[in-house]
């Protein structure tokens, strides 16, 4: 008679090949619980048969926990699509035959030309052509730039008179520094562009320029960077001014955008001790003021010009904005100015802009 510790600890009898199926065999039973019968039964002894193990049976193991820090692979996945549909539209100039680009920039390098001769040379324009400008014309530019960013206006408001500030009409105030402003944001733009090497020259110099004749050296710049690029072609390095520029792009964005909108309210409400009207008195000297002056005149062509090379910009440079920011600047960079603004605020600094 076997002891109850014998009975439990013996063997389960040898599997061989042709074995009779007992009447309690799994494998004679059938239905939902067949799976569940195979892997414990009783034979006809009573013993406890257990099932043999495979030495190719991998047994399951519970699954290892996740990091809740580390991004899953589908929202990985998501930042890299986003990142790709960023610069769709510059990949399509870039592929194919080049047909696209070169016809691209052969009407950048004509809009440059007309803009050169229509605005400085020509005398069909309002107002008066470089080469004969008035005396009241050049007053009146040294004017506006006196009260630059109205620091001069500004200061002389709350009883701080440095220097005199000039009274000239608000509303050609409020557009020239409105243009300013605009100009001024978009250095941390092109300092951040990921095309600016195909521009050999200093991109210091560039925005510097662009702030005082605008679109002069914009509208060149915008053909340059079609340029196909050089293989092998080492980045360079950023620029004191690019380095301020592009950390400090947040700042920058609040002054040019508080600018801007300082400018349209100035035009519309500012000096209201002095004798220039209500708002539609304003509006009226605006519209005799483009028509009669080239340097107002020149800044319509300078809204409609940056009014299309805002989005084109910030729609190549997307990939330089935060993960979580990437959709809703792609949406804004088509309004003008908030757009830009959008684009500074929004700005990976983690980043290496060189």
């Amino acid at each position: 008679m076997m002891t109850p510790v014998a009975a439990t600890h013996r063997a389960p009898p040898p599997v061989a090949r042709n074995v009779t199926r007992l009447p309690n065999s799994p494998s004679s039973i059938s239905g939902p619980s067949a799976s569940a019968a195979r892997h414990h039964w009783h034979s006809p002894s009573g013993e406890q048969v257990l099932p043999r193990l495979s030495t190719k049976t991998r047994l399951l193991e519970p699954p290892a926990a996740s990091n809740p820090l580390r991004p899953s692979r589908s929202l990985a996945s998501v930042r890299r699509a986003s990142r790709r549909k960023a610069d769709v539209a510059s990949d399509a100039v870039e592929s194919g035959d080049g047909n696209s680009r070169r016809a691209l920039q052969i009407i950048l390098w004509v809009a440059e030309a007309v803009y050169i001769l229509w605005l400085f040379l020509l005398p069909y324009a309002p107002g008066d052509p470089v080469w004969a400008i008035s005396s009241e014309t050049v007053n009146s530019l040294v004017g506006l730039s006196l009260n630059f960013f109205f620091i001069l206006p500004l200061m002389s408001s709350v009883g701080i008179n440095v220097i005199n500030a000039p009274v000239l009409h608000p509303m050609s105030e409020g557009l020239f520094n409105f243009i300013i402003g605009w100009t001024f944001m978009f250095a941390p733009l092109l300092f951040t562009d990921l095309r600016k090497d195909r521009y050999k020259g200093s991109v210091d110099i560039l925005w510097g320029l662009q702030m005082f004749l605008t679109n002069t050296f914009l509208i060149p710049y915008m053909a340059i960077r079609l340029n196909e690029a050089e293989r092998d072609k080492t980045p360079g390095k950023l620029s004191q001014l690019g380095s301020v520029m592009t950390n400090g792009a947040p700042v920058v964005g609040l002054i040019g955008g508080g600018v801007c909108l300082i400018s349209v309210l100035w035009a519309l409400f500012g000096r209201s001790d002095g004798d220039f009207g209500n708002i539609a008195d304003r509006l009226d000297f605006l519209v005799g003021y483009l028509g009669s002056e080239r340097l107002a005149y020149a800044f319509i062509w300078d809204i409609v010009l940056y009014t299309v090379f805002q989005p084109w910009l910030i729609g190549d440079n997307l990939q330089n904005i935060q993960d979580s920011k990437i959709e809703i600047v792609n949406y804004l960079r088509f309004v003008p100015v908030i757009g830009l603004i959008a684009y500074l605020l929004c700005l990976d600094q983690d980043k290496n802009y060189a």
